[in-house]
């Protein structure tokens, strides 16, 4: 059911504010990218919204040693645009992808987190750099990994009052190379029926070390460390890691839902593995 009333959006003065008017059952609000559209759909009926995407302690990327502190409130387009987008080239390539530019202006990376979408484009890179959720909440501030604070479809570790304050995405050790891709039934706006996304370190041509994730085919965002691991040793080009295509393609759990099936889910989830070798490869090549 469509909702047709107005909803009461409260703007509190600071961090402490808001988490006590989540606490009270407010729903939080930043860019309102997937919230509004939730709202108007009769998905979510929440009491009222708390508006928190201008609240200074949920603003800044802040670049330390051995790592990046994003806050939670900060946007697609303005992680783009700050000089973290060129020290973490897989953040570049997935955030470019979602939606329009006008999308990536509104949209934040904490909201893409907590909506807990195993379609989020924005979800893959926080798997890959194996970035650390800090929530703010009634009884404090604590710290989880990403693959700890996302349970499921639209399921998150977040606690009653609780609220995403910000990442620490790690800078990984020496220079991976980084691959993002997704598929999808059309070019404007896709969301994908799956995506991959990869940091490879090489020595020569030959994998060293290997990190994938797989939006779109599982529960959550899906690293098969398996397939990691067998990654290792083999030379960088599509014929050597075919074999590894079909074991990647099993390891997914995807389901059959309107944008497509779970047979094709797999297949594409396998493809993507060769579409990363030749790509890579190309791009190593090159430089």
């Amino acid at each position: 059911m469509r909702k047709t009333g107005p909803i009461e959006i409260v703007r509190p003065r600071d961090l402490a504010e808001a988490v006590r008017l989540v606490a009270e059952g407010g729903m939080p609000l930043a860019g309102g990218t997937d919230v509004f559209v939730r709202v108007r759909n009769g998905q979510w009926d929440p009491p009222f919204l708390v508006y928190i995407g201008e609240l200074p302690e949920l603003q800044g990327v802040e670049l330390r040693e051995g790592g990046a502190e994003v806050g939670a409130a900060v946007t697609h387009a303005e992680l783009l645009r700050s000089p973290l987008a060129e020290r973490l080239p897989i953040l570049r390539l997935a955030l470019s992808t979602i939606g329009a530019p006008a999308i990536r202006e509104m949209g934040t990376l904490g909201g893409n987190l907590a909506n807990a979408s195993p379609a989020g484009d924005g979800l893959i890179p926080l798997y890959l750099l194996e970035a650390r959720v800090r929530l703010a909440g009634p009884a404090g501030e604590r710290e989880v990994p990403v693959e700890e604070f996302i349970l499921g479809p639209g399921k998150t570790a977040l606690g009653p009052g609780e609220i995403v304050r910000s990442l620490w995405l790690p800078f990984p050790e020496g220079k991976p190379l980084s691959y993002f891709r997704k598929v999808g039934r059309r070019r404007a706006l896709v969301i994908a029926v799956a995506s991959l996304g990869a940091l490879l370190w090489l020595e020569g041509d030959v994998i060293v070390k290997a990190r994938l994730a797989l939006g779109s085919v599982a529960p959550t965002v899906l690293r098969p460390r398996e397939v990691e691991a067998a990654l290792v040793g083999k030379p960088l080009n599509p014929d050597a890691l075919r074999p590894l295509a079909e074991e990647l393609s099993q390891a997914v759990k995807p389901i059959s839902d309107i944008r497509a099936s779970a047979d094709y889910r797999r297949k594409v989830a396998g493809n993507l593995l060769l579409d990363m070798a030749q790509a890579l490869s190309a791009t190593k090549s090159q430089g």
